[in-house]
């Protein structure tokens, strides 16, 4: 298939790159002019506005934004939406906020163009590892776009089963990675729980190795003072722990590089997902103690730095590349 990628950074660049391989063609559009002919060079066509874009896309074609969440995502749509034909489908592959979804789906839809959320996570390395997607959007307009979800998805590959799941009942698209979630709005509904989610199991993390660091220190006694290695207490909880994860796995190398984390300063920013999950959950009226903590733990950072907080920083930046926000 052709599409139109909008947004080449940390994940567009690499969502783009993935699709080439497996044969889609690739229009790619950037502000940065570098980003774009960096993509030329692995077989993307190059386009130097959305207009240009446009004239070089398939009819009807297909537009995948992946930009930040807001305004840039915002005007990026009613933009391509402004003179696109009947049947064109627009992807937001980021981490917009769902109720956006739903008012755009409505907006776009009056002029016969589909819109599409798609929550993905995959982070940096999703180009090799594939990215987990959740989907909302109209049934058929999923079905359609099914080759390029498939292809960016990472497959089943070597993960067992899920004992009791019947094939003949279940969708076979989560295996693979990847699901059709419901209406529009529905991934990155699902997307924001998930952050939401990560916030959680981030901060048990985090809190977990400060104590470990702190058992060292001096306002104890000698005899209970223990100088514990964090890089091998990572290392074997990988290992066959219940509480092994790919966020242990990013842990454990963050440590292997400095078990100081002399890198981080431990100022722990947030993209919203966080807050969101948090007002979704106050809507109906579910008790979130962890995600919320979580998140409150976040903002404290900011003023107060531990090292379970230089641990969130190091982790933020093994799965997406954050880099703190200079204070």
């Amino acid at each position: 298939m052709k599409i139109g990628m909008i947004g080449l950074g940390r994940m567009g660049g690499n969502i783009a790159r993935r699709l080439m391989r497996a044969g889609h063609e690739v229009v790619a559009f950037d502000r940065s002019a570098d980003a774009v002919e960096a993509l030329t060079r692995d077989g993307a066509d190059a386009a130097t506005s959305l207009e240009d874009m446009r004239v070089k896309l398939a009819t009807p074609a297909i537009w995948w934004v992946m930009l930040p969440a807001g305004e840039a995502t915002e005007s990026t749509v009613f933009q391509i939406a402004e003179d696109a034909a009947e049947g064109e489908i627009i992807i937001d592959g980021g981490n917009s906020f769902w109720k956006d979804d739903v008012r755009r789906a409505i907006a776009l839809r009056e002029k016969g163009v589909a819109y599409v959320d798609v929550g993905t996570s995959g982070g940096v390395w999703g180009l090799e590892r594939g990215y987990c997607m959740m989907i909302g959007g109209d049934d058929a307009v999923v079905r359609h776009l099914d080759p390029i979800f498939d292809t960016l998805a990472p497959g089943t590959g070597d993960i067992v089963r899920t004992p009791g799941r019947v094939a003949e009942r279940a969708d076979p698209r989560a295996e693979k990675g990847y699901i059709h979630a419901g209406p529009t709005g529905a991934g990155h509904f699902v997307k924001m729980v998930h952050n939401g989610i990560e916030y959680g199991l981030m901060q048990a993390y985090a809190e977990g190795f400060d104590i470990l660091a702190k058992r060292a220190s001096e306002h104890l006694v000698p005899e209970e003072r223990f100088d514990i290695n964090l890089t091998d207490v990572a290392e074997v909880w990988r290992r066959g722990s219940v509480i092994s994860s790919w966020l242990l796995d990013l842990t454990a190398i963050a440590l292997a590089e400095d078990e100081k984390l002399g890198r981080f300063s431990g100022h722990v920013a947030d993209s919203g997902e966080g807050q969101w999950t948090i007002d979704a959950a106050m809507e109906e009226a579910v008790p979130v103690h962890v995600l919320s903590s979580a998140l409150f733990a976040r903002y404290r950072s900011r003023v107060d730095h531990t090292f379970g907080d230089k641990l969130l920083s190091a982790m933020r930046f093994g799965f997406g590349g954050h880099t703190e926000i200079p204070q």
